[in-house]
């Protein structure tokens, strides 16, 4: 599946966006993931490709013009990810950016860019993610009912994991992590 919603709880691998999720769930049909399916999600001309980029990638706003910065694998980038579980009302490129270890303009995030944001709402489900490679000394909520569980175990961070017992807010307590071991 290309996300979960279980008993109380929901798991995504990058960004729970319902609008996104109920353009694919309208594409599915009742054969699932079709071989057409796949074919218009790859598509960059097709409403499919953005929906299915936000639930496996994030959320992603355009830069200002001029403004551009390099991901942590070199890759030269015009759009940044964003913290799609706040809302973006009041919020700067610079505060709205989810990624670390870039800078971004101080401006005003633009109400045109704001409006293709549905923040995910406080009194939702958790939500547990991916797909971030977030960099800290110990894993916490990112919001009452948000968590990401990838601390960059492949760079030498944390494997992370998240012990819930049906709590509807997420405390820093009930993360269990250990350092990655790299030899050499």
């Amino acid at each position: 599946p290309l996300w979960l919603e279980l008993d109380g709880l929901r798991v995504v691998h990058a960004c729970w966006c319902k609008p996104s999720m109920d353009l694919i769930r309208k594409s599915w049909g009742e054969e699932g993931l079709t071989t057409e399916f796949l074919v218009q999600s790859t598509n960059p001309e097709h409403p499919l490709f953005e929906a299915v980029e936000d639930v496996l990638k994030g959320k992603e706003l355009a830069l200002p013009d001029g403004v551009t910065f390099h991901d942590k694998d070199g890759h030269l980038r015009k759009k940044l990810r964003v913290k799609w579980y706040e809302s973006p009302e009041r919020q700067t490129y610079h505060t709205y950016a989810l990624q670390s270890g870039a800078e971004f303009p101080s401006l005003p995030v633009p109400a045109a860019l704001r409006q293709q944001i549905d923040p995910y709402p406080p009194d939702e489900p958790p939500v547990f993610f991916g797909h971030y490679w977030l960099h800290a000394e110990s894993p916490a909520p990112l919001a009452r009912n948000v968590a990401c569980l990838d601390y960059s175990v492949a760079k030498g961070g944390l494997l992370c994991a998240y012990r819930w017992q049906g709590e509807q807010e997420l405390t820093a307590e009930r993360f269990v992590s250990v350092r990655s071991f790299r030899p050499g």
